[in-house]
């Protein structure tokens, strides 16, 4: 696959930020306590109950299910999984951290219960006082950018991380959509760059929808390689992100599970000699699943558990470290089905989530 870069009609966030901007990013980030949180009795499971949606019903007007995060752990932990006491809470996501990424008029945008409304697909939103905007919907998204930050580092220090929320490839610096308010991606790698002296990333995005918003904010940035694979067919049709894409594969309305994972397998292999990553974050959609309202494509639930499967030991027989965020899936499946691939990571020893493995994974 080519390695160029197309600028003509890219947003100015494409661009390489001036000395000054960078060097005010790197204090922000040097000076955030979103790497905080005290995680060495704990596995790098990172979930809070602040994830989850629920307002007056409202949520229910998406297809997404905005409580799918905490039914994921619930299913681990009733099955023994995993422990209560062991996940990982992370911190809520600052002003000055997610500045880190975005612009400060894309954030005043979302003081506007109306603009906030565009991005969530939800328009009784935007009949609602903002404060009660930021508390239902905001403050649980920023909760999940801080879970896929922190994810960066446990990614580092452990060799996988899973956050059960976050994925939100939609967002960019300075543009949300597609229920994508924060970019929560793009703030993991500039992380990883800072805190954890990474200087190569690879993005593997197997959600059903191709990732716009981190394509956009690293589409001049040679340190960062990004895999999609996703439906053409469907929104965002964004033409000009997709110029960003270095290997990009598209995967037709009605795709089917061999079809889908000889896709996948072909795409693996490529990537093997064209970049050595020292961090993956895996995008890992359950839209892709055969029924779903808007992906379109018939993967199967065990095709998804196999899907996950594979990229896992592209990463671990590597030794690179991998985030997995669960980003979209609109289907009440998708919590069992997301479970199930990660009992499966644990049965075939990708990843430990017992709490006696604690620091020794």
């Amino acid at each position: 696959m080519s390695w160029s870069r197309f600028s003509s009609s890219s947003s100015s966030s494409s661009y390489p930020p001036k000395t000054d901007a960078e060097t005010l990013r790197r204090q922000r980030i040097s000076s955030s306590k979103l790497y905080n949180p005290d995680v060495s009795s704990k596995v790098p499971v990172i979930y809070s109950s602040y994830y989850d949606i629920s307002f007056l019903g409202i949520e229910k007007l998406h297809p997404f299910d905005s409580s799918k995060w905490g039914r994921i752990c619930r299913f681990l932990i009733s099955e023994g999984y995993l422990e209560k006491s062991s996940i990982v809470e992370p911190l809520e996501a600052s002003t000055d951290d997610l500045l880190v990424v975005h612009t400060e008029a894309y954030l005043n945008s979302l003081k506007n219960s109306v603009n906030v409304a565009k991005i969530t697909e939800v328009a009784p939103v935007a009949m609602l006082p903002n404060w009660l905007v930021q508390m239902k919907v905001l403050y649980p998204f920023r909760r999940q950018v801080g879970g896929t930050v922190l994810a960066g580092k446990l990614a580092k220090e452990r060799g996988w991380a899973i956050n059960v929320g976050g994925g939100f490839h939609h967002c960019s610096g300075g543009r949300g959509g597609g229920f994508c308010a924060y970019a929560d991606i793009s703030l993991c790698i500039h992380f990883a760059f800072v805190r954890s002296n990474i200087s190569r990333v690879m993005i593997i995005d197997l959600d059903a929808h191709q990732g716009n918003g981190h394509e956009m904010d690293f589409g001049n940035d040679e340190r960062v390689y990004i895999l999609d694979m996703f439906n053409p067919e469907i929104y965002p049709f964004d033409m000009t992100a997709r110029n960003y894409i270095n290997q990009k594969v598209e995967v037709v309305t009605g795709t089917t599970t061999d079809e889908y994972l000889k896709q996948l397998d072909k795409a693996l292999g490529v990537v093997r000699s064209n970049f050595a990553p020292e961090l993956i974050i895996y995008n890992a959609g359950t839209d892709i699943l055969d029924g779903d309202p808007l992906g379109g494509l018939n993967i199967s639930p065990d095709g998804v558990v196999q899907r996950d499967e594979k990229v896992f030991r592209f990463a671990r027989e590597r030794n690179i470290p991998i985030v997995m965020v669960t980003s979209g899936g609109y289907m009440k499946t998708s919590a069992r089905v997301i479970a199930n691939s990660i009992i499966n990571l644990s049965k075939k020893g990708l990843i430990d989530t017992s709490a006696r493995s604690g620091m020794n994974q």
